[in-house]
């Protein structure tokens, strides 16, 4: 089926970046908003918009019937639901397919899997893929996980099966806070995920993050398109990325894409999606499936020279995926780091404001969704945008990637460049000598204010950003 108007559930850059290839394919893009972001970007890029609601994302793009009935007024054939809000919401999904629309996402049973941990895990040793060693199924009673947990011994990591994106998780390191350690992953995954049920797992200290990107033709076709170390993390949220992992052995690497992509074919899998691991000397374990696009993903695009908005339309037109497994290869290096309006200083707090100044700098991509002027809202995740190089080799990126941000200028709220421009430089991550949990016990160093010449901002190495730069 051809797709001639694409509803795009979501806002900011994700709304901007698809709508571009929607647009360059051919295709109508359409986009929703709620009244807080009646005059944002991705409203004024894509041209027809129709609101959904207030202000909060549970009264705006999470309403499922509102999405709906917006894409049914436009006409639309299918709708993108991006990342965040209702991406791995399999009952939107099955909204949406019982609309007579496509969903261009993993089937709803898919959704169902991946989004519970207990039975992703299940899906992963079926599939004879590593998963870390704990307690078998998923435990709800206090007193079990108790007597479970001092059964395998500390530390051990608490992790709602609702959970996801580094959310959900406590790790318990001494018996004398055990029960309280407890009683708060159980409130937070009843409050948050919906579910009390925590899984328990042994804690790998110094472990690196990586996650294999792959596509599916919902046939049994599954190719993967390389991996991404995501192993900067702060809390367990993603800080820097980068395509492909550096430092570690490309035999080590190819079983752990061959097993994502195994993984893939079991379930027939439809789409995109990121199955991600933690690596751990030359052990690699199973962590969990994004059944969606990630915003990393242009990491990816960087090194393959592919579109994955592109790839991703041609499968829900029911076209394959048009590519094998060695039709692909790597070209050098690319990373991305995530500039957003919160401050360090305050434990990397949001902050909210007007844009007066927003000056970024040329000769690298720049995904944003929003433009100086615009306000940043206490509704939205406040990132300002993504700035992703591509080089011919790692510390050449880096170093692209570091002078990038000296030249980068953000008024009217506080921001993390700082932050990113400490990382870049950082001598140990220039060496790979980093693991999931390396931040977080560095964060006063790399916080702590540093004297610094007035900034100076030359003619053509920086502009005012006026718009989504294209891929």
């Amino acid at each position: 089926m051809k797709i001639k108007t694409l509803l795009i559930a979501n806002r900011g850059e994700i709304a901007c970046r698809i709508a571009r290839t929607a647009r360059g394919s051919g295709i109508t893009p359409v986009g929703v908003h709620s009244e807080a972001d009646a005059n944002a970007l991705h409203v004024r890029e894509i041209g027809q918009s129709v609101c959904i609601g207030a202000g909060p994302a549970s009264e705006s793009y999470l309403k499922i019937d509102a999405v709906v009935a917006a894409a049914k007024s436009v006409g639309a054939d299918a709708i993108h639901p991006g990342y965040g809000f209702l991406a791995e919401n399999s009952d939107f999904a099955r909204a949406v397919e019982a609309a007579g629309m496509i969903f261009m996402g993993p089937t709803p049973d898919t959704l169902d899997r991946f989004g519970d941990k207990a039975s992703a895990k299940e899906a992963a040793v079926t599939a004879s893929v590593p998963v870390i060693s704990g307690a078998e199924g998923a435990r709800s009673d206090p007193q079990e996980i108790a007597d479970e947990v001092r059964a395998m011994g500390l530390p051990v990591l608490l992790k709602a099966v609702g959970g996801g994106g580094g959310r959900g998780q406590r790790l318990v390191t001494d018996e004398a806070t055990l029960v309280e350690d407890i009683e708060g992953a159980l409130r937070e995954a009843k409050s948050t995920f919906g579910s009390e049920g925590l899984l328990l797992e042994r804690f790998l200290p110094e472990a690196r993050h990586v996650e294999v990107q792959i596509a599916g033709d919902g046939k049994g076709h599954v190719v993967h398109l390389f991996e991404r170390d995501c192993t900067l993390q702060r809390r367990h949220q993603k800080v820097i990325e980068e395509a492909p992992a550096w430092g570690l052995p490309r035999t080590l690497l190819d079983d752990i894409a061959h097993d994502a992509v195994r993984l893939g074919e079991t379930l027939d899998y439809r789409g995109l999606g990121t199955v991600e691991f933690l690596v751990a000397g030359d052990e690699y374990f199973f962590l969990e499936v994004n059944p969606r696009i990630q915003v990393e993903h242009p990491v990816t695009e960087a090194i393959t020279g592919l579109d994955l908005v592109a790839l991703h339309l041609r499968i829900a037109e029911g076209a394959g995926l048009g590519l094998m497994q060695d039709d692909l290869k790597i070209n050098g290096h690319a990373v991305e780091a995530r500039l957003y309006a919160e401050d360090p200083a305050m434990q990397f707090a949001p902050s909210t404001g007007t844009l007066t100044t927003l000056s970024l700098p040329e000769g690298l991509r720049i995904d944003s969704g929003v433009e100086e002027g615009d306000a940043v809202t206490p509704f939205y995740d406040p990132m300002i945008a993504k700035l992703i190089v591509h080089a011919p080799d790692r510390e050449t990126a880096l170093a692209r990637l570091a002078t990038a941000l000296d030249h980068v200028a953000v008024e009217g709220v506080q921001t993390n460049r700082a932050f990113l421009k400490a990382l870049a430089r950082n001598p140990e991550f220039e060496q790979m000598q980093v693991h999931t949990r390396w931040i977080d016990g560095r964060l006063d160093a790399l916080t702590s204010p540093r004297p610094c010449a007035p900034r100076v901002v030359e003619s053509g190495r920086c502009r005012s950003l006026r718009g989504v730069r294209p891929a």
